[in-house]
């Protein structure tokens, strides 16, 4: 069994404080500027890492959706145009890398594809995330296991033999897993946090969660159940354009859930049966026998 996984200067894994990610994804809109506001804000609210999402838009657009027309805040474009509007280059994460060892903030991102990878080891980054997307993407997974980084891999729309398939590929010794449901946004009912203990008990390395609910109750509820690490969608404003943009949190919404996570890690204790000093005058006050 994987007890810890390191990323970056954090310890990830049963017993540890959670690992928390705000996934800016796209959500920057091609702004390097409302990038770096997010990154500032997340920094500011304690969570450990932000996270982004590089592609090859050529590679990664599927073909039949290349061409086909969406409507954008910079007009009408095709799709393959838009996803080339939104994609950072070195420039941008030049500026990304140094405003987060400015801050002192992890950054990484889900890379679409092969080069991707390679662009993203350019800038040393802590760790590689696959998206559920890419889970089944073999030639992506041989090429992020051979860079030797940490990964962590989310599970959503996902089969158990999918997620075994990848687990055989990628190795358990650098891996965390996250439980997901690629619903956007997740209703409850689609949750199914009881994932995080089958995904625990199967492959034996540290298990997160990465969600796509409304509102902060399920993420909370996945740490109360063991998730060493939390992911969700961050933004400025949930009304902003964008596929994402619905389902993530906003500023404050960020905040209260990283200060969440850290009361119920105190909350959860170490499980020995005990008289609190807080309890000695109560019992001293109350009990007859």
């Amino acid at each position: 069994m994987t007890t810890a996984v390191r990323i970056g200067e954090h310890q990830v894994g049963a017993g540890r404080p959670v690992y928390t990610v705000a996934e800016i994804g796209i959500n920057h809109n091609g702004d390097i500027e409302i990038a770096k506001e997010l990154i500032r804000i997340a920094a500011g609210t304690g969570v450990d890492a932000v996270k982004f999402q590089k592609r090859t838009p050529e590679i990664a657009t599927p073909p039949d959706m290349r061409d086909t027309l969406r409507d954008t805040p910079w007009g009408q474009m095709t799709y393959l145009d838009y996803r080339y509007r939104v994609e950072f280059g070195i420039p941008e994460y030049e500026e990304i890398d140094r405003y987060c060892k400015e801050l002192g903030i992890d950054w990484f991102a889900s890379p679409w594809d092969v080069p991707s990878v390679e662009f993203l080891e350019k800038f040393g980054v802590v760790c590689h995330k696959v998206a559920s997307a890419s889970l089944t993407d073999h030639e992506l997974l041989k090429a992020l296991r051979d860079t030797g980084k940490p990964i962590i891999a989310s599970t959503g729309m996902s089969t158990m033999e999918e997620v075994d398939a990848a687990v055989e590929l990628l190795g358990k010794e650098n891996l965390v897993l996250l439980h997901t449901t690629s619903t956007y946004p997740c209703p409850p009912e689609e949750a199914n946090l009881r994932t995080l203990h089958t995904l625990a008990d199967r492959f034996g390395v540290p298990i997160g969660y990465s969600g796509h609910e409304r509102g902060l109750q399920v993420s909370i509820a996945a740490v109360a159940m063991g998730a060493c690490l939390v992911e969700r969608h961050f933004t400025l404003d949930r009304t902003m354009w964008g596929s994402d943009q619905a389902a993530s949190l906003e500023p404050e919404g960020l905040r209260r859930l990283v200060r969440d996570i850290r009361n119920v890690e105190v909350a959860l204790g170490d499980g020995v049966k005990r008289v609190f000093p807080g309890e000695e005058k109560p019992r001293r006050r109350l009990r007859r026998v």
